[in-house]
Parts: structure tokens; C-alpha cells; sequence
């Protein structure tokens, strides 16, 4: 791929060298730190728009939950907001079983940080996020470390992948005016599909940049998801020793212009164009973990210091890059009209995320809800500059939070 991208003033190459040299290198070491390798997820969710087709038997599917005794205490202990010191400031956290006692609210706190955590709490429910958040009180809800269970192809395809992709393209996407998408999955098919690919045919002719942006994220994290899967491919399996590895052919199937009617680098772009939209809400949401009042709380005071300095440092080389996406242009219309479209294009969103819960297969599930979240994350910090540029310097947020599930989805979603 080469060349500028659509609906930016941003080159393939310059994001290639940027990412390679500055960002990766970087993100990959904030992601095996503990406040970001624990993810708590509710894989029990029943699928709620159709009747579930039952869950893949194939042994790559399954996730192993972390045991409780791995989590950090201070990850495990109280409600999902407390990773600041002023949320932690308590001798009982040393004891796992005293500090689960202790709740959402720290019994130790003053009766202003109770309000703010009731705030925090006020503020989680309301109208903002662009996704279906999981209950983490939920009893199915449970830690999984993301470095044991890592995203690639487990053998999960037919017609329970096709309906999901199917029901987010042509029931949940804006789409382009004419799509060819032969999903069929009982149609002859060559190679194993982990999530089948959409082959589209389209003209932009009608669609204004915000449905514009909304199908690219779409494809993109379809695209991503993709990648991963042919990147770390079961390759061979000999006495009960899997190798994983890249599988070249597989990618070329998904990909090459040639093999996807002239569609592969489309989607490719669309990968792209994603990746800016992530970075740019990284350096939008710089000023929240500024404050010294935000501390990624693990219970170990030295290494929760190195992952708040590496992920400023990673903040830094964000700001740093010169051809960001400017959200600015989006919703710009009327302000009837563009309050609307914003609405619906959060709605739209909202219900991808909750069909992510109808994905068969455990594995597949759990990383979709984690890049869908990570990026619905990205689009609440993009629509909520002004409530970030307002934020008090030493006091819980109030008018925009986030909480540290919505913190670990933004981070491992980047890095993927």
C-alpha cells in the first residue's frame, strides 16, 4: 500500500515509519504490564437478537479465566474507577479479603470522595457511551490475562461467523449505496474462513463523511481482526504440539487484490484509517492521565509509576505526529441535524457491540468485545474534548470518566 488516505491529509508511508519507530515498540511493553493485561469480560451473555447456535467445541476457542489469586489486589479490590491514589489510599488493600469487604466506596474515604465516587458512578450510566459495557458485578463476569489468551485463528467459521458479520454490515452499517458481499456460507468455499471476509463493490456517491468514517471504522476493525487471524495461524499440530505462525496463503485470500476482486487494499486503508482514529483519541485524551490525581493503581507503587510514565511517554509520540484525523469536520452540519446523526451514529455503534455477545466462539468473542469497546472508547474521548479540556487538576472527574475496563480496552485495541 502507498499513497494518501481517504478523507485525510495523512500518507501509508509516514504512518508505517511512525508506527514502526516511535509507537509499537512502546505499546507492546505498556500491554504486558498488569494494569493492562487484566480484562474482566462476561462471556456467558446471551446473544440478544437471535436464538444461540450453540458455542465452539474446538479447544482454540476456549478462554481460560484468570484465578483470582493472579490478579493484583489492587485491580481486584473495589469498583472498576479506583486507580487513583485518592481512590486507594487505604492499609486494608494489603489484605485481599478485607479490601474486597471494602466495596465501591472505601470505608476509609472522606464524605467528598464518596460523592465523587457516586458521581463517577452517575456519570458511567449515562447517555455517552458508544458500547453495551459489560456488568462487572455479574457473577459470569472474570479476569482474563490477555497475554494467555491471545487473539489468532481457532477454527471458527460457517454460518455462525457469516450472521455476525452479515448482521453488522446490513443491519448496522451505513453503507455505501451499492454492496456486493457474496456471504453465503453454504456456497462453496476455498480454505478455512475464521470470520468471513466481505467483498464489496461501491461509489461513496451520497454518503456524508460521518456514515463515510462509520463504515471505515467498521471495516477496518473487520480487517484487523483478520490480520491477526492469519498472522497467528495454526500451521501444524503434531503430538499435541501446535505451531503458530504467519499463513501467507490465507492472507493472500483476504487480501490480495486479485483474489477479493480489487477490494483487498480497500481494506487495508480502511486498517489505516482506523489506526488514525485511535491515535488521534490517545492525544486527545492526554490531559486526563496528566493530572496527578490518576495513577494506574495495581498495588505496586513502583511499577504502576513506570506505567503511568511510559504510557505519558506513548501520549508524547502522539502529539508529536503531524497529520492526525480532524474529527472537527464531523458533525459540523446544523446543530439539529447534527445532533441527530451523532445519535444515530452512537446507536449504530452501541448495537455492534452487542453483537459481539452472539459470537460462538469464546476466544473470538473476547477479543472482539475488547477491540469494540477500545474503539467505542476512542469515539467518546473525540466527542468529549471540551469535558477534557475542563477536567479539575486534583479531584475525581466530573462530566468525563473513564473507567479502567474502558482504559485497557483503549490501549490493547490501539495495540492490535
Amino acid at each position: 500500500l502507498t499513497g494518501v488516505l481517504d478523507d485525510c491529509l495523512c500518507d501509508i508511508e509516514s504512518i508505517d515509519d511512525f508506527n514502526t519507530f516511535k509507537i509499537f515498540p512502546k505499546i507492546q511493553k505498556l500491554q504486558e504490564r498488569d494494569y493492562f493485561r487484566y480484562y474482566k469480560v462476561n462471556l456467558k451473555r446471551p446473544c440478544p437478537f437471535w436464538a444461540d447456535d450453540g458455542h465452539c467445541s474446538i479447544k482454540d476457542c476456549h478462554v481460560e479465566p484468570c484465578p483470582e489469586s493472579k490478579i493484583p489486589v489492587g485491580i481486584k479490590a473495589g469498583s472498576s474507577n479506583k486507580y487513583s491514589k485518592a481512590a486507594n489510599n487505604s492499609k486494608e488493600l494489603e489484605d485481599c479479603e478485607q479490601a474486597n469487604k471494602l466495596g465501591a466506596v472505601n470505608s476509609t474515604l472522606s464524605n467528598q470522595s464518596k460523592e465523587a465516587f457516586i458521581d463517577w458512578a452517575r456519570y458511567d450510566d449515562s447517555q455517552d457511551h458508544f458500547c453495551e459495557l459489560d456488568d462487572e458485578r455479574s457473577p459470569d463476569a472474570q479476569y482474563v490475562d490477555l497475554l494467555l489468551n491471545p487473539e489468532r485463528y481457532t477454527g471458527y467459521k460457517g454460518p455462525s461467523a457469516w450472521r455476525v458479520w452479515n448482521s453488522i454490515y446490513e443491519e448496522n452499517c451505513f453503507k455505501p449505496r451499492s454492496v456486493y458481499r457474496p456471504l453465503n456460507p453454504l456456497a462453496p468455499s476455498r480454505g478455512g474462513s475464521c470470520l468471513l471476509v466481505s467483498v464489496c463493490h461501491f461509489s461513496w456517491t451520497g454518503l456524508c463523511l460521518e456514515k463515510r468514517v462509520f463504515y471505515k471504522l467498521i471495516s477496518g476493525l473487520h480487517a484487523s481482526i483478520n490480520l491477526h487471524l492469519c498472522a497467528n495461524y495454526l500451521l501444524e499440530e503434531t503430538w499435541g504440539k501446535p505451531r503458530w505462525g504467519p499463513n501467507v496463503k490465507e492472507f493472500t485470500r483476504r487480501f490480495d487484490p486479485a483474489e477479493t476482486k480489487g477490494e483487498g487494499p480497500r481494506r487495508l486503508k480502511n486498517l489505516y484509517f482506523l489506526y488514525l482514529i485511535e491515535l488521534r483519541a490517545l492525544s486527545k485524551v492526554a490531559p486526563y492521565f496528566e493530572r496527578a490525581v490518576v495513577d494506574l493503581y495495581t498495588g505496586n507503587g513502583h511499577e504502576d509509576a513506570e506505567s503511568k510514565a511510559l504510557l505519558l511517554d506513548i501520549f508524547r509520540d502522539t502529539k508529536s505526529f503531524h497529520m492526525h484525523f480532524d474529527e472537527k469536520s464531523m458533525f459540523a452540519g446544523d446543530k439539529k441535524g447534527a445532533k441527530s446523526l451523532k445519535e444515530e451514529f452512537r446507536l449504530h455503534f452501541k448495537n455492534i457491540s452487542r453483537i459481539m455477545d452472539c459470537v460462538g466462539c469464546d476466544k473470538c468473542r473476547l477479543w472482539g468485545k475488547l477491540q469494540t469497546q477500545g474503539l467505542g472508547t476512542a469515539l467518546k474521548i473525540l466527542f468529549s474534548e471540551k469535558e477534557i479540556q475542563s477536567l479539575p487538576e486534583n479531584s475525581p472527574s466530573k462530566g468525563f470518566q473513564l473507567t479502567r475496563q474502558e482504559i485497557v480496552a483503549l490501549v490493547n485495541a490501539f495495540g492490535r
